[in-house]
């Protein structure tokens, strides 16, 4: 009887010890009268939730930045024997200048349709497509050989985006005032979506791939599209008088959109699951293109009515640095180096292209090329598919 009275003792203070243990507390400091303190939680790892993606879109490799495949030389094996190349589509030459990155020295020019834009890797990341805009073709490029092949009619081909299922190209007809959602092989038309705005142009998707945001140039105005049901659920006014937005990118996290908008000097910096009112973060006159850093920490700004590169700091949200184009320039759309050393730029009204280091901001070449030079590619580049544009890969 003794035994069982003290074993049950014994429990009974050891039950005690672990409520102590685990910090149940009155409140009122009786805890440390007792001369007694809660046990310090053992630190847990915070679990990932796995982001619910766009049914068939490949698995986000990091929640916290959708950038994560983009690291310097991590090529997919797509890619990886391409020979690499920037692709420079001349919009009043109706060319395509081929430079060799190396020597930073015209190796090819391929004649293609009236107008060429944008040179746009395929999702499957096995074709390069030139948007011959105003020849309302599309001239594939095979990036193996740089040789092009038969164009395909396509309507009006501004730009040119592909959902991150690589389900749909995505056509930005501008001034047909349409999203064209077309087979991603063939080009064949799927669905058509009629717009109100005036010039849609650019466009980033959401983290989850299952909306994306594009930009109107002509009405400054942004557009929320779902890509499931390929329908525009959101339409604003960006509020600025004359605002002309250009391209488009989410941050590493995928909680801010920014738009880039060359008449009002800056970016716009945009929530896209709320698509409320956005704030201007300015950068300099007439930006641009916007290139995310292969370490997903920076973003270039080009500002192209000023001949200079805004730097801007993710996590600080503001721009640190900004290069300036020795003799000036029209720096316009481009892209980064696999290795993330060198940003390429077009300028626009020059008729040349920029080769810049991203270490020091320091022009390392400026190569001639034909005449309105536009969204040049950087090819290849790191990541798993591509989301279009110029370039934009995960």
């Amino acid at each position: 009887m003794k035994r069982t009275f003290m074993r049950n003792a014994l429990i009974a203070g050891a039950a005690f010890a672990v409520l102590a243990a685990c910090g149940t507390e009155t409140g009122d400091g009786s805890d440390e009268a007792r001369g007694t303190k809660a046990a310090a939680p053992v630190p847990v790892k915070p679990v990932r939730k796995p982001v619910r993606g766009l049914p068939g879109m490949p698995p986000v490799l990091d929640p916290k930045d959708v950038y994560a495949a983009d690291r310097p030389g991590r090529l997919s094996p797509v890619v990886k024997d391409f020979p690499s190349r920037v692709y420079v589509p001349n919009t009043e030459s109706d060319t395509v200048s081929v430079i060799d990155p190396k020597t930073y020295e015209i190796i090819d020019t391929i004649h293609v349709g009236r107008q060429p834009q944008h040179v746009v890797p395929s999702w499957d990341m096995k074709t390069l497509w030139v948007n011959n805009n105003r020849g309302h073709t599309l001239t594939p490029i095979d990036p193996r050989t740089g040789k092009a092949g038969k164009p395909v009619e396509v309507h009006d081909p501004y730009n040119l985006y592909f959902t991150p299922n690589g389900k749909y190209a995505v056509v930005m007809a501008s001034l047909d005032r349409e999203l064209v959602f077309r087979d991603p092989h063939t080009m064949k038309r799927v669905k058509t979506v009629p717009v109100s705005c005036y010039g849609v142009n650019h466009a980033d998707f959401s983290l989850d791939g299952r909306y994306f945001i594009v930009s109107c140039e002509f009405s400054g105005e942004l557009l929320k599209v779902d890509t499931e049901k390929m329908k525009v659920i959101g339409q604003q006014k960006l509020p600025f008088d004359g605002a002309m937005p250009q391209d488009v990118k989410i941050s590493p996290d995928g909680k801010r959109f920014y738009v880039a908008d060359m008449m009002a000097d800056g970016m716009w910096v945009l929530d896209g699951d709320k698509f409320g009112k956005p704030t201007l973060l300015p950068t300099g006159k007439g930006t641009h293109g916007l290139y995310v850093s292969r370490d997903s920490r920076e973003m270039y700004v080009s500002n192209r009515g000023e001949g200079t590169v805004s730097v801007f700091d993710f996590a600080r949200g503001e721009v640190t640095k900004k290069w300036r184009l020795p003799h000036g320039g029209s720096p316009d759309m481009g892209g980064v180096s696999a290795d993330g050393k060198v940003l390429w730029l077009s300028g626009r009204y020059n008729s040349e292209v920029y080769a810049i280091d991203t270490r020091t901001g320091e022009q390392l070449a400026r190569v001639k090329v034909g005449s309105g030079p536009h969204g040049l590619a950087v090819y290849p580049q790191p990541g798993r598919y591509s989301l279009g544009h110029t370039g934009i890969f995960r």
